[in-house]
């Protein structure tokens, strides 16, 4: 399936623009995504404003959050380029939409003058854009061709490298972010969010509970289901669900799998490690229409408190 934003705009690079990371430095600062009539800005609370990266500048902003909390605080382990760059850089990042959310009560003067500090990012990648490029992110772990197919009317969008910055990892941020990615499906009148998610740890056996809980009670119906391709394949169901205490759990979720949860998510079938970053990734399936309605009213148009 193709389709195109509802107002008839595009936000992803153009290849003509950006062929590679050659392109990409000679435009560093210059505009490079057009919302036509989504305002980049998509709301705030005090001095956190959640906004979509309108610039390659903004990007490399998002790309050095993503490697202070993703290699400096946690064990991925960069390669090439991103040694020296101190950024966490992929070719998804120049079709993707880029979600920040700024301090501006927190200068950051890394490149040169002072501006409103990047706490948070997530990575946007609408249906559309990647069936023009090479794919969503998520076929690298996951066979998700099947579910696509199944549901050829519907839109879908990939979340992916979403991180918040330690001191920012409160109920505000994570609100913010929510909200903006709210404001973009709204616009984009995107039907199905997926991504893959991690949890922290290489060894199924050591993440044997929150697995075995996801692969028990959290699973996606026939209708969404998908699976981890076979050479990646991980089983998930390592504990028979008698010996899965829910409570604990859930606790030894992350707290952006919960999230997920609360939200009305399912998970798709097997687990996939990811040695690079040092974690075991999970699907993530969260149709709109299953999403609690009490949170599209907290986060969605008419959640005033978090206008700008």
């Amino acid at each position: 399936m193709t389709s195109s934003p509802p107002d008839g705009t595009a936000s992803s690079v153009k290849p003509a623009l950006i062929p590679g990371l050659k392109g990409f430095r000679r435009w560093v600062g210059r505009p490079i995504r057009d919302y036509g009539s989504l305002d980049p800005s998509l709301g705030r609370i005090g001095s956190l404003e959640v906004r979509l990266a309108t610039t390659t500048t903004e990007i490399r902003r998002a790309q050095k959050l993503r490697f202070k909390v993703f290699y400096e605080e946690m064990s991925a382990v960069p390669r090439g380029a991103a040694v020296l760059s101190r950024r966490d850089v992929d070719e998804y990042d120049w079709i993707c939409d880029h979600l920040l959310v700024l301090d501006h009560d927190a200068a950051d003067r890394s490149l040169g003058r002072s501006r409103p500090k990047v706490v948070g990012t997530y990575r946007l990648l609408r249906q559309d854009v990647a069936e023009r490029h090479d794919g969503f992110y998520t076929c690298g772990e996951y066979d998700i061709t099947p579910l696509l197919k199944a549901h050829p009317d519907l839109r879908f969008l990939e979340l992916g490298r979403s991180c918040v910055l330690e001191a920012y990892r409160n109920r505000r941020t994570v609100e913010l972010l929510w909200h903006g990615i709210w404001a973009y499906v709204l616009h984009y009148r995107i039907d199905v969010m997926i991504g893959c998610a991690s949890l922290e740890g290489t060894n199924p056996q050591d993440l044997a509970v929150p697995l075995s809980f996801l692969h028990h009670y959290a699973a996606a119906p026939a209708e969404w289901q998908a699976r981890a391709i076979p050479e990646r394949f991980t089983p998930m169901d390592i504990l028979p669900k008698s010996a899965v205490d829910p409570k604990a759990a859930l606790h030894a979720l992350p707290p952006l799998i919960k999230g997920y949860l609360r939200l009305g998510a399912t998970f798709g079938t097997g687990a996939v490690i990811d040695r690079q970053f040092g974690t075991t990734d999970v699907l993530v399936i969260l149709p709109v229409s299953a999403i609690n309605p009490r949170y599209i009213d907290h986060f969605g148009p008419t959640a005033n408190r978090h206008a700008a």
